[in-house]
Order: structure tokens, then C-alpha cells, then sequence
């Protein structure tokens, strides 16, 4: 199931936030949140200080929950962030992106549209049915998101790293007497 671009963008901008939390933390400065601000063409308010850092940084568990949740647990949290925030949908068209759904104004806080974008992306997710589409790398190791937008879902490590620790680990096993 092909999702928008803009539902597939917040869902890949969700996963590798909520993985940047996990060890070794990989957002740790306001540089590194600059990039992932260029990486994912978010628009709007961006401050770009170490307070804007600290409340990204404070919504990583909350994502990794959504992220990780069964589809009943997933309305609930959807229900909650959007409430919080207090969305209104809209339709938008802006730079080069056709009509597209923002729930927030461009002027709230970076935390706060990251948030709501991504409980958009699952609204999506969770009617299509498609919460199979997420989940947790498959090495035992590691506890990493994965999103698999796949043609036959065959995605199993949020990683290559992960994938390549596995494939070498099995490689081995086949090679012992």
C-alpha cells in the first residue's frame, strides 16, 4: 500500500528520530538538528537553539511509543497528541509540494509539528490498516523502529549496519563444523 508522500516523509522523519534516541544518542547537538530539519524539508518556525533541541529531543520516547504500539494502543496515542495540540487540519500547498494535510501552523514550535505531523502519518497507518508496515529490528541487539514501505514487506532491521551484524553472524554459524 503506497502511502502520500507527505504521510511516508513523516513516518521516515518519526522513525529516525525515535532511533536517534536509542544508544548512541545521534541528536545531540543544535547542528544535528539542523541537519535533520534540511534532511526531512520540514517548514516552518525553526529557532534552531539548544531549547528547541531539548523539547525534540523530550518527544523521541513518545514517538518511539506510537511507533511501537498495536493499532488500538496507536488511536489512543494519536487521539491524545492531536487533542494536545490542538489540531485543525488544512490543506496546504507550499515550495514544491502539491496539496498536502497540516494540522498546525507554521509557527508553532518544531516539537509540537513533529509531533502532530507524525500522528497525521498514522491516522493514515491505522485506517489502511497497515500497522504491519512498522516495527522492531529484528536483531536481538538492538530495539530500533523500522519502517518497511516495501513492495513484499520484506524489511526486518531499522539498519544496514544491523542487517550486515546479522547476515555475518548467520554467514558464520553455516561455516562452523
Amino acid at each position: 500500500m503506497p502511502f502520500t508522500h507527505d504521510t511516508e516523509a513523516s513516518l521516515q522523519a518519526a522513525v529516525v528520530l525515535a532511533n536517534s534516541g536509542l544508544d548512541p544518542d545521534t541528536l545531540t547537538t543544535v547542528e544535528d538538528l539542523d541537519a535533520f530539519y534540511a534532511e526531512f524539508e520540514y517548514t516552518g518556525r525553526h529557532d534552531g537553539d539548544r531549547a528547541e533541541l531539548d523539547g525534540v529531543r523530550a518527544i523521541r520516547p513518545a514517538l518511539y511509543e506510537l511507533l511501537t504500539a498495536d493499532r488500538d494502543t496507536a488511536v489512543g496515542i494519536v487521539n491524545a497528541m492531536l487533542a494536545e495540540a490542538g489540531a485543525v487540519p488544512q490543506l496546504v500547498r507550499h515550495d514544491v509540494w502539491d496539496w498536502h494535510l497540516h494540522a498546525v501552523g507554521p509557527e508553532r514550535d518544531l516539537p509540537t509539528r513533529i509531533v502532530v505531523e507524525t500522528a497525521m502519518a498514522m491516522i493514515d497507518v491505522i485506517r489502511a490498516d497497515e500497522m504491519s508496515r512498522l516495527g522492531v529490528c529484528a536483531d536481538d541487539t538492538c530495539r530500533g523502529v523500522v519502517l518497511d514501505l516495501s513492495r513484499n514487506r520484506s524489511k526486518r532491521f531499522c539498519s544496514v549496519a544491523c542487517g550486515n551484524r546479522n547476515a555475518v553472524a548467520a554467514y558464520r554459524a553455516r561455516q562452523r563444523p
